[in-house]
């Protein structure tokens, strides 16, 4: 029986100039290619060309970009007719849900742009993300206890992205460097992203989220939840922790040992970047793990896969 291969769809904060590189000319990508165009107002593969970095890195354009690119390279490989594990960080999510078959291009690209929306409306000013590395669990609970900051998203045992006001951010990130971490910085992400300081963009979103009436996921399809890297098998229930993740802890790390547990035989990490593959390298050292970004064609990525699954 064919092994399947586990995509996992990029969050924000690596878009750069060349992020649609690989999949630019691909005829399977070019209708995924307008319909963001009518949301940036520019075709995305020339948006991020000229963008400035205030346009490429803000929410809303981050969250239709980052679901174009993960949409493409998801479609590439599901034309293959192999079967897929779909997990997505953060937004990420939306474009796993559309690789899924549980909504259309256009239905995911809107519904980044509406998450973007609600979450720039709500969130209070002056706040966003940190990434903090190298510190156990006991001293990052800590740290944000001390700091009022929150733990937006779980990366491993000893990594989390943080979230809050950027001044207790400020703060947050001296007082790991104090207390030993490897690694403490801030992120180029204005709202603070699942953290209870968005609640209030919980319900509308989720309003919306139904309204679409998605599908169920498909059935050589996988689709992890980002809360707990449980499978969904029902839409409702989906539904509702899709949108309770704006306000709440995406456990990555869950996500990442579900893909391991699900027998992957191995991952692709749709980008942009490689953030997600450095993660899975060090969380399961003897599953294949390739980022898109690391291949110089689809054709070689394609056959990667192939090899992989057979």
């Amino acid at each position: 029986m064919q092994r399947s291969v586990a995509i996992l769809c990029s969050g924000q904060g690596g878009q750069h100039a060349d992020m649609f590189a690989l999949v630019a000319d691909r005829p399977e990508a070019q209708d995924i290619f307008r319909e963001a165009a009518v949301l940036l107002g520019a075709d995305p593969r020339e948006y991020v060309r000229h963008a400035t970095d205030d346009l490429l890195y803000s929410n809303r354009c981050g969250q239709i970009l980052c679901s174009t690119l993960a949409l493409a390279i998801g479609t590439l490989v599901a034309h293959t007719g192999v079967r897929l594990i779909c997990a997505g960080y953060s937004v990420g999510e939306l474009a796993a849900w559309g690789i899924a078959g549980c909504f259309s291009t256009r239905q995911v690209l809107h519904l980044a742009a509406r998450r973007a929306e609600l979450m720039d409306r709500v969130s209070p000013p002056d706040a966003g993300l940190a990434g903090i590395a190298g510190l156990p669990d006991t001293r990052l609970r800590a740290l944000v206890a001390q700091t009022g900051t929150f733990i937006a998203i779980r990366n491993g045992q000893d990594a989390a992205v943080i979230g809050g006001l950027r001044p207790a951010l400020i703060q947050a990130v001296a007082d790991a460097k104090h207390m030993g971490a490897a690694t403490a910085r801030l992120l180029h992400v204005a709202v603070p992203s699942h953290t209870p300081l968005l609640h209030e963009a919980v319900a509308p979103f989720r309003e919306y989220l139904y309204a679409l009436h998605p599908n169920t996921p498909l059935s050589t399809v996988r689709l992890l939840s980002g809360l707990d890297g449980e499978p969904i098998f029902h839409v409702t229930d989906g539904c509702d922790r899709l949108a309770a993740q704006v306000a709440a802890t995406v456990r990555w790390d869950a996500c990442m040992q579900a893909c391991g547990e699900a027998d992957a035989a191995c991952v692709l990490e749709t980008g942009p970047g490689n953030a997600l593959s450095r993660m899975m390298r060090a969380t399961l050292p003897n599953l294949p793990v390739h980022a898109a970004e690391d291949f110089h064609g689809v054709e070689g990525m394609l056959r990667w896969i192939g090899r992989m699954t057979q």
